[in-house]
């Protein structure tokens, strides 16, 4: 029965990390996206970006989908990426310092109730925003309550249960701890969970600082085959990362290892004879310290590192769908961002595409393949969009989801034109379409140079509205030609054909700028 009571104090732990979680994370938002595009220059801003983040939000796993997110869309480097997630093995220790000096040193147990209640009286009658502060209340005093009940429920054993029942504390002995510590997490699906169980069952005496030590660098490690399991399916950028994490915690683990000796004779008279809770504070920090010793070791490496996982982990598949990662469908926001730099990047090699049908240097050595390649790129994008889910209360998504499809349905509309060879031939055998395609073609190379950059609305409208002029007037010129000079029916219609291409072209250029503008807008918004 006393064994029951503690693991309900384990499923009330989990319940209420799970709780906080969502709720930091939805007050964060795209606030936290922002900060992470925004702050991490380097590895080294990275990993601190990545730690604080972490702290905040309370979720590891997030911060490392987000990271993920914004590599695949390419707005962050693979490196600076593993930047984030090196950090964030700091930023999650943050939860066993707040059990350590709050749940022991304050036993918080009693006013966890008054946190419980005032939280799902927000969760019940509050606004969208205070739902969410209610939702980490809850959360937040969960811990606590779970904490004390998996304290009585290991009391029962105190004296029964002792160090002398598990593994002895030698090198044989703590790697099999290790092991525990991995099954635990594996179970748990927290490693949070997992030294919140180690600090109650020290604090109990049922074991002893070392074999806690080593139980939970088994549970640090044990949260990569978490990150293994998801790479199962995933985009190439999310077998890396997930490839990075596992080595990278193996590293760490053997690091610690080593140093689980010397750290317990160092703190071993302050945390056993202590004042209550010292033992806990100790464990907590033994965490913190190999997590960040690992991280100051691996950031002038970074990149070695990252070049390493990429010789084992290749890019596969097409370059242009390679952000549409299904693992980040989970993930709304981060989903809705690799959607949108993908739609961007067709964009862009659209323009590219039709620039150089437009350039008689380069027309004939165009990449026939490069149209399919858009049309795939495409239909692949329009399937994860419609796969992203977007939720009622999420109406920034919502416009996103809507000015996407605009320009997906014109960037589709567009392609189609790319591959009407007659009639772009035709613009290179007389001169007014020559003289029209030439300004298409020099706004085209003169707004979108770079990937992901979008031009100025305005100046494509202009320019669409003097080839629609124009279209015109080169429809009364071919119908005077063939009236007076006896043009061929044949060329005539080509030539018409010919400027009606490149007005259409001109509007669906324009349309797919306005349209990714509305998503840029929305977004920052």
């Amino acid at each position: 029965m006393n064994l029951l009571f503690a693991l309900g104090g384990v499923g009330l732990f989990l319940l209420g990390m799970m709780l906080l979680t969502d709720g930091l994370r939805q007050l964060a938002g795209r606030a936290m996206r922002r900060a992470l595009a925004t702050y991490t220059r380097t590895p080294a801003s990275g990993a601190l970006t990545g730690a604080v983040t972490t702290a905040l939000i309370q979720s590891s796993s997030a911060t490392t989908v987000t990271a993920i997110g914004f590599v695949g869309a390419g707005l962050l480097s693979f490196s600076q990426a593993l930047g984030i997630i090196f950090g964030a093995n700091i930023g999650t220790t943050i939860t066993g310092w707040l059990v350590a000096l709050i749940g022991f040193k304050l036993n918080i147990g009693l006013l966890a109730m008054p946190l419980l209640l005032a939280g799902t009286l927000l969760r019940m009658f509050g606004e969208r925003r205070a739902r969410f502060i209610g939702n980490a209340i809850v959360g937040f005093g969960l811990l606590f309550v779970g904490i004390d009940v998996m304290q009585q429920g290991l009391m029962a054993f105190e004296g029964t249960v002792t160090p002398d029942n598990f593994p002895a504390d030698t090198i044989g002995g703590r790697f099999l701890l290790l092991l525990i510590g991995v099954g635990i997490t594996l179970v748990t699906q927290s490693s949070s969970a997992g030294v919140a169980t180690a600090m109650v069952a020290l604090g109990s005496g049922v074991i002893s600082f070392p074999q806690a030590a080593a139980m939970v660098i088994g549970m640090d490690v044990g949260t990569t085959f978490t990150a293994a399991l998801a790479t199962v399916g995933g985009s190439t950028a999310m077998r890396q990362t997930g490839f990075a994490h596992v080595i990278y915690n193996l590293m760490t683990g053997l690091m610690a290892f080593i140093l689980v000796v010397p750290y317990t004779v160092a703190v071993e008279s302050w945390a056993m004879g202590g004042a209550a809770g010292n033992a806990q504070i100790a464990l907590v920090g033994f965490h913190t310290l190999f997590n960040t010793i690992g991280v100051v070791l691996i950031l002038p490496f970074t990149r070695l590192f990252a070049q390493f996982i990429v010789r084992i982990v290749p890019s596969s598949g097409p370059q242009l769908e390679s952000g549409l990662d299904s693992g980040l469908l989970k993930d709304t926001a981060a989903a809705s961002d690799a959607a949108m730099r993908t739609t961007k990047r067709i964009a862009n090699e659209t323009f590219g595409l039709v620039a150089a049908l437009l350039d008689p240097r380069k027309q004939q050595h165009v990449d026939k393949t490069k149209a399919q390649e858009i049309e795939r790129a495409i239909d692949a994008t329009l399937d994860y969009w419609e796969r992203i889910r977007v939720k009622q209360d999420q109406n920034t998504s919502a416009h996103e989801y809507r000015s996407a499809l605009h320009a997906l349905d014109h960037l589709s509309r567009l392609h189609h034109r790319c591959v009407q060879t007659e009639r772009v031939e035709v613009l290179m055998t007389e001169s007014r379409l020559t003289r029209l395609a030439n300004l298409l073609r020099e706004a085209l190379n003169a707004d979108f140079a770079d990937d992901g950059i979008v031009g100025d609305t305005q100046s494509l409208d202009r320019l669409r509205q003097l080839l629609r002029r124009e279209r015109a007037a080169v429809r009364e010129q071919t119908i005077d030609d063939a009236a007076h000079n006896g043009t061929d029916w044949s060329e005539m219609m080509l030539r018409l054909d010919g400027a009606r291409w490149l007005h259409r072209v001109s509007y669906h250029i324009w349309r797919i700028v306005f349209h990714l503008n509305q998503m840029d807008t929305v977004s920052d918004d």
